[in-house]
């Protein structure tokens, strides 16, 4: 077998800087964060279906499928309608959605086990199914006995030396050397980008690499433990960044040292992981909002104006922007149709006295620092300790 010098099946942690360590650390914190944050189930349903669309998306659409992130989404929910001339990318999106939920069935059930080549193979059957286009020379769920050059810049591996390089790939997967009872998580998301990088090296099929090194990059990130919609983010970084994914990719077949791949990949991990808990932050806000209107409310006698105005502060907070009084009014149409502009001001003003909202300039906005914030420390000493 010829010196596939970086194919050389070794990682050397100790090259990774300090700074791509520190941000693997905070990915667990933020993982754990999401792990084990409460959510109403419609939530965590919102969320995993906004995430496994962006997954699906990003892992087709780096491969060419011209389908938007809201069209996957309709696809996933049975909603999306195409012409027949189109057809072909609703399949491959539905391929990859397949290998999904097996992957996610197995680990549910704990029978994911090991990493095969027949494991492998399955998944690339699976994506170029149904008369996926695909590359003429490959044959679906093969290992390709054709040589290839990939973005006309990188020569693979030659055909005759794939099978036994796939086969060491799977030994190396399997061994202790990403086993860390310590540090699990972190030895997971390692050996789930160095899965990616060895599959986009050794090029193992004649088509469908891609949609295989970010499938099992996703079935190593879920098999760890974290929630199913942090195991799709890398794959939508890599999409995102696309130039970037591909440079790396080729500086690391260069240089045969993918430390720079993974200070990329983890950092972008790092960035899907924050825009997640600001989503579910965002949520979390507008529910405990929402319940402290009600309860500051509670305490006075039900009225139709205590009623009307508990609403008028619901709807404020829901809103984007702030609302100047005709905004309001607008909003608030059916509330104050037989109401005066003066009943609107009164309202408002109790608000503001109530500090359910504030006024800036002539706008209103929900005051929802008022649960967010700590006071300063010598502050709230001054309200319970006595002189």
């Amino acid at each position: 077998m010829p010196d596939y010098s970086w194919i050389n099946f070794r990682i050397n942690l100790e090259k990774l800087p300090w700074t791509t360590w520190v941000r693997l650390g905070e990915c667990v914190a933020k993982c754990e964060q999401i792990k084990n944050v409460p959510l109403k189930p419609y939530l965590k349903d919102q969320l995993h279906l906004i995430y496994l669309a962006k997954g699906l998306h990003a892992t087709t659409a780096i491969e060419g499928n011209t389908l938007t992130e809201d069209q996957v989404r309709d696809l996933i929910q049975k909603k999306l309608t195409l012409p027949a001339s189109k057809e072909y990318l609703r399949k491959e999106v539905n391929n990859v959605l397949e290998v999904c939920n097996e992957i996610a069935i197995e680990i549910s059930k704990g029978t994911f086990g090991r990493i095969t080549v027949e494991k492998i193979c399955h998944y690339n059957k699976k994506v170029l199914q149904n008369n996926v286009p695909h590359d003429e020379a490959a044959v679906p769920g093969k290992i390709r006995n054709h040589n290839v050059v990939v973005g006309n810049v990188y020569r693979a591996p030659d055909a005759k030396d794939v099978a036994a390089l796939t086969e060491k790939f799977c030994t190396w997967m399997n061994s202790p050397v990403f086993v860390n009872e310590q540090f699990p998580f972190h030895f997971a998301v390692i050996k789930a980008i160095a899965a990616h990088l060895y599959i986009a090296w050794i090029h193992p099929f004649g088509d469908g690499n891609g949609r295989v090194a970010r499938l099992l990059e996703f079935a190593i990130l879920l098999s760890s433990g974290v929630p199913s919609p942090v195991a799709h983010l890398l794959s939508n970084h890599y999409n995102m960044t696309r130039a970037e994914y591909y440079h790396q990719l080729d500086r690391a077949s260069k240089t045969g040292d993918p430390t720079d791949f993974f200070s990329y990949a983890i950092q972008g991990l790092l960035d899907g992981l924050e825009e997640q808990l600001r989503y579910i932050q965002h949520h979390i806000m507008s529910v405990c909002w929402r319940d402290y209107i009600y309860e500051e409310f509670g305490k006075h006698r039900s009225s139709s104006s205590v009623k009307r105005r508990r609403d008028l502060a619901v709807r404020i907070s829901d809103q984007p922007t702030a609302l100047d009084k005709n905004g309001i009014f607008i909003l608030m149409r059916e509330e104050y149709k037989n109401k005066t502009e003066r009943t609107l001001s009164r309202d408002l003003n109790k608000l503001m006295k109530m500090r359910l909202i504030v006024r800036e300039k002539d706008k209103y906005t929900a005051n929802k620092t008022l649960i967010l914030q700590f006071l300063p420390f010598t502050a709230a000493l001054s309200t319970s300790v006595g002189t």
